[in-house]
């Protein structure tokens, strides 16, 4: 089982950035596929990125594509994912997310556990 705590939210301007982490408990972090999604007001939750065990391998939403970077550190149990020239749409609650298959999928039903999500908040 692992445990994630996300951190790194807040408020920006349109056009910045932000870097939003990951941490994981346990030792057994590098055998999970790790995940990030994002929950706007009304809206259902939706795929951003993803990352392989390694971090061999990514895969990303069209619409964050270019300017979202998924990435992991294994010896420190955590994920990461720098937010560049974010737009207000990108505002949404962020959750980062775990599944012991080494995929990189987008669907939320293939993972396992789940954070509490950090708020991202894009002022126009």
């Amino acid at each position: 089982q692992v445990q994630l705590v996300e951190s790194g939210g807040g408020l920006v301007q349109a056009g910045g950035s932000l870097r939003l982490s990951c941490a994981a408990s346990g030792r057994t972090f590098r055998s999970y596929a790790m995940g990030w999604f994002r929950q706007a007001p009304g809206k259902e939750r939706e795929f951003v990125a993803a990352i392989s065990c390694s971090g061999g391998s990514t895969y990303y939403a069209d619409s964050v594509k270019g300017r979202f970077t998924i990435s992991r550190d294994n010896a420190k149990n955590t994920v990461y994912l720098q937010m560049n020239s974010l737009k207000p749409e990108d505002t949404a609650v962020y959750y980062c997310a775990a599944t012991p298959q080494d995929i990189v999928v987008a669907g939320p039903y293939e993972y396992d556990y789940w954070g509490q999500g950090t708020q991202v908040t894009v002022s126009s």
